[in-house]
């Protein structure tokens, strides 16, 4: 197994991902509309779980808390801490950089404070089975079977389209799609990393901090490389030609400690690992874009999340798109998207913060533009480029053009608390883009810049200029969307999927629309609409609706459900053709227990060659929790 270098004074297993506004503010029923619960955020965020795990609480307060919930220096708050596992805070303190502070403690406290902080019970991942290495016969890579895509968005332009000859799935084949094997992420409550195939293998983050090269034919581990911190991006793979027996590819993720990672494909060695951003609370949410010899990383960050705890110093990080060398790591430019903060209304609070860039990136060669999408400030005063749409010049980083949905989004997630002193004043609805923008063709034979938003609606840009062309207002929009993840496009056609969970932050009398809808990309009216199935009735957690990215061929189209269901719909009419529900028990290909959940986040169900690939389990915003990655055929 081979482990990474740990970059960044965290701890070792690192930051999981603290958030969304809805995992503290959500109490959902088993169906129905979700119920604010204020004074349960309260506990939630500031408390832990003290009344599961008092000892835990009680030595936190004595040990740790000074720290944590103090704003020291690279100390991450507890609300960030709180969103690890169990296993992950004890091996921190066992064997992290947070060692000499554990050492004061037993190893039973370690395990106390470690379950009150992530509200879950510590299982011992020493007695998980080890991994399941290939023998001969499947060890090896196929140096025959390049990358099948350019990256998280499939293409360059991040379309999510596959072409038909290569999905080697059709309508005729979905009666026979079965699942082949189940590989079952050890310690892991979710699944969240969308896989890069290439070399007969499939690449894929873990929420346990592992990454591994599996074979696709078995499942099998070829090798397990250990970033120690939740690898929730998608993976790439740099290309190689067809048969080149001297290839030495790259595979490139971030974690969620804000490390950006370069591995030699074929063996797991590391090649080069540098830490994006000094900030404590820096995260790496989207997968990196690999373009003619660089590769482009957007900067995220839990800060939103930190400013809920008490004395909390908010808020001075600011996002950032790093251009580096795909070979070396070197950093050829960077772009700050906020100036650097200054003390606000007489040092109470520091600003502006903010705008980070935590979607997915798209490249337009033609016109030299790196496609991103930002969030909106944690504080103020609000700033110009929040919840855009921008164009930065591939060699410079500077912008072309912006497009701006929403001005005036200053949020963070203190303002749901009853105490918000770090909440600004005239808090926006927080309706950033989670969702990366898509250079897409429409069928006049134009290129248009095509997204999605939190808020609910679709926008059509002009590329050369940002120009808005059309807007059409889907759903009806909250915090964790609208639109979340990724939507998708071909043919002339955009796919917008669409959740709409939670209540809206602004009061609007469009109704909740949990759905798939698709457009044309020309004139931005509907051709058609596909409300999503309600098989929630006694499911706990269950949600209707779609928060995930999906993907499409000019056939079909691959949606993974807040449900637990994965549906392929029809491309001329939206009718589902099969589902499946993943809400179930699998057994595994290495031993693991594995369970389905919600199918969110960016990982969307992917095809190729035959095989339709699906991560399952979402475990955070109060979604079933879940941890198999599933691997389907037409038998």
């Amino acid at each position: 197994m081979v482990e990474a270098r740990t970059a960044k004074a965290w701890p070792a297993m690192a930051l999981g991902m603290a958030l969304l506004a809805a995992l503290a503010i959500v109490a959902w029923p088993a169906h129905g509309e979700p119920v604010v619960d204020p004074g349960k955020a309260a506990t939630k965020v500031a408390g832990g779980f003290a009344a599961q795990f008092p000892e835990g609480a009680a030595i936190y307060e004595k040990h740790c808390a000074a720290c944590h919930d103090g704003g020291a220096l690279r100390a991450p708050a507890r609300i960030i801490i709180g969103n690890m596992t169990p296993a992950a805070i004890h091996a921190s303190l066992v064997e992290g950089v947070m060692q000499m502070q554990g050492n004061a403690l037993s190893d039973k406290q370690k395990i106390e404070v470690a379950q009150y902080l992530s509200g879950q019970v510590y299982a011992d991942e020493a007695a998980l089975p080890e991994p399941k290495f290939c023998a001969a016969e499947h060890r090896a890579f196929d140096v025959s079977r390049p990358p099948a895509f350019a990256g998280w968005g499939i293409d360059q332009q991040a379309t999510h389209a596959v072409p038909v000859a290569q999905a080697g799935l059709g309508k005729a084949d979905l009666p026979r799609l079965k699942v082949k094997w189940t590989f079952g992420f050890p310690g892991a409550n979710r699944a969240r990393s969308q896989p890069a195939l290439g070399g007969g293998a499939i690449f894929v983050g873990s929420h346990n901090g592992q990454v591994y090269a599996l074979d696709r034919e078995t499942g099998c581990v070829r090798w397990v490389f250990k970033a120690g911190t939740e690898v929730r991006t998608g993976i790439v793979l740099s290309p190689w030609t067809k048969g080149d027996v001297r290839a030495d590819p790259l595979v490139y993720f971030g974690d969620l400690r804000g490390n950006v990672y370069a591995l030699h494909a074929f063996t797991g060695e590391p090649a080069w690992t540098i830490d994006a951003d000094e900030h404590p609370a820096a995260v790496i949410t989207a997968a990196p874009a690999l373009y003619d010899g660089t590769l482009y990383v957007g900067v995220s960050s839990l800060e939103e999340a930190s400013a809920a705890v008490p004395g909390y110093p908010c808020c001075t990080f600011r996002g950032s798109i790093l251009a580096l060398d795909a070979a070396t790591g070197r950093q050829k430019w960077r772009k700050w998207m906020i100036d650097e903060p200054k003390p606000q209304a007489g040092g109470k609070f520091m600003g502006p913060a903010g705008m980070p860039v935590w979607a997915g990136l798209a490249v337009d060669p033609k016109r030299g533009h790196l496609l991103i999408a930002t969030g909106g400030n944690y504080s103020g005063p609000a700033t110009d480029h929040t919840d855009s749409i921008m164009a930065l010049d591939l060699a410079t980083g500077e912008i072309d053009w912006t497009f701006q949905a929403i001005a005036k989004d200053v949020w963070n997630v203190d303002c749901i608390m009853p105490d918000n002193d770090n909440c600004p004043e005239n808090a926006g609805p927080d309706y950033n883009f989670g969702t990366g923008p898509v250079l897409a063709r429409g069928k006049d034979g134009r290129d248009y810049v095509v997204d999605g938003q939190k808020e609910g609606s679709a926008y059509a840009l002009d590329p050369d200029t940002g120009k808005l062309i059309w807007t059409r207002k889907i759903g009806r929009g909250s915090m964790i969307g609208g639109t979340h993840f990724g939507v998708a496009a071909v043919d002339g056609k955009l796919i917008v999927p669409i959740s709409d969970a939670a209540p809206p932050m602004l009061k609007t009398d469009v109704p909740a629309r949990p759905g798939v809808y698709a457009l044309d990309i020309v004139t931005g009216e509907y051709l058609w609409q596909a409300p999503a199935p309600d098989p929630c009735e006694g499911r706990p957690l269950c949600l209707r609706g779609y928060s995930g990215a999906v993907t499409v061929t000019s056939e079909l189209l691959f949606a993974g459900g807040d449900d637990g269901f994965v549906r392929i719909y029809d491309m001329a009419d939206g009718k589902v053709l099969w589902e499946m529900d993943t809400v179930r028990d699998f057994d595994t290909v290495n031993d693991v227990p594995a369970r389905g959940g919600a199918i969110s986040g960016g990982a969307a169900p992917i095809v190729d060659s035959g095989q339709l690939i699906v991560s399952s389990g979402y475990g955070f915003a109060s979604k079933l929790p879940g941890n198999a990655l599933i691997v389907l055929e037409a038998e």
